[in-house]
């Protein structure tokens, strides 16, 4: 008997690895998918930590990523022994953690979350009259300290690419704009270009944003995120003028080089049984990491049926 092969693909990705895929989505998408999926064989065209979840949440399943240098600036940003201290200094408080950290990062977490359920995980926790501590976006976490009023301490650590959006930049792109332009931006970028944006939120909450955009057609909608969605965002609204934001002056150019490791090559020999597999789990690692993702999906499916 055959086994049965299911190829997950993150929407950062370029379009022909997408096309390639049974699922495209965010984070918290291809979470839940991997966790329902009955695939003997899970090929995880994205990076190494969302390869890790998978596995997490799907214990039984063989899971490849097809390129072993996917990883992520926000993992290789954090040693977890300091993070572990850092943690231990706030005895009273929940420890909620990005998805986007290392299995070892997510087994010493209380939540974790994604970018569209931060929001409401934190808020909920702060209702209960709990403390949070936050990592490791330390872009992210202040965008909701800003937002909400809340003093979480973060730990310190950034997204390489969405760290790159800069308000100056911005200014000379709205300013140039020959239409009224809008801005709609991912949370994990700095502060000063989140305080612009008009939608902060998911990568599928931009794509949503778009897709119900009732606005003038002729408007310009600059979008400060890595440029992968915006393959699905001019697929969905051909009729709209989408643009990347730009890092710095004229230029719109900014792509994860760890997303963009997944070739059509490398995701065909993941698919044929060759690449990383992630084997190197131990069960009471995955078991301790599992724990926080579980309250997440939970809330998360309670929360947005």
């Amino acid at each position: 008997m055959s086994k049965r092969v299911v190829t997950l693909a993150h929407y950062y990705t370029q379009p022909e690895i997408q096309q390639m895929a049974d699922k495209v989505g965010d984070s918290l998408e291809l979470s839940l998918f991997a966790r329902e999926s009955n695939a003997d064989i899970i090929v995880f065209a994205g990076v190494r930590f969302m390869a890790e979840t998978a596995k997490i949440l799907n214990p039984q399943a063989e899971v490849i990523l097809p390129d072993a240098g996917s990883t992520c600036s926000l993992v290789t940003q954090t040693d977890v022994a300091a993070l572990q201290q850092w943690r231990e200094s706030y005895p009273d408080h929940v420890h909620v953690s990005y998805i986007n950290s290392s299995a070892a990062h997510k087994a010493i977490s209380d939540w974790i979350v994604t970018s569209r359920n931060v929001d409401d995980i934190i808020a909920d926790l702060y209702q209960q009259g709990k403390q949070v501590i936050f990592s490791p976006d330390r872009n992210m976490g202040a965008y909701l300290n800003y937002q909400y009023g809340y003093n979480m301490p973060l730990w310190s650590a950034v997204c390489e690419v969405h760290d790159k959006f800069n308000e100056a930049a911005l200014d000379e792109a709205l300013s140039a704009s020959a239409t009224p332009a809008h801005l709609i931006a991912h949370p994990e970028s700095p502060l000063p270009v989140l305080k612009r944006a008009e939608y902060v939120g998911s990568t599928s909450g931009m794509l949503n944003w778009v897709k119900a955009y009732s606005g003038d057609v002729s408007d310009v909608i600059f979008v400060a995120t890595e440029d992968g969605i915006l393959y699905n965002m001019r697929l969905a609204r051909p009729d709209l003028d989408i643009r990347q934001a730009p890092i710095y002056a004229g230029c719109q150019c900014n792509s994860c080089p760890y997303m963009k490791m997944n070739t059509i090559e490398s995701v065909k020999r993941a698919q044929q049984g060759i690449g990383t597999r992630i084997d190197y789990l131990s069960e009471a690692e995955m078991d301790a990491a599992r724990l926080p993702i579980e309250r997440m999906l939970e809330f998360s499916q309670r929360y947005y049926r």
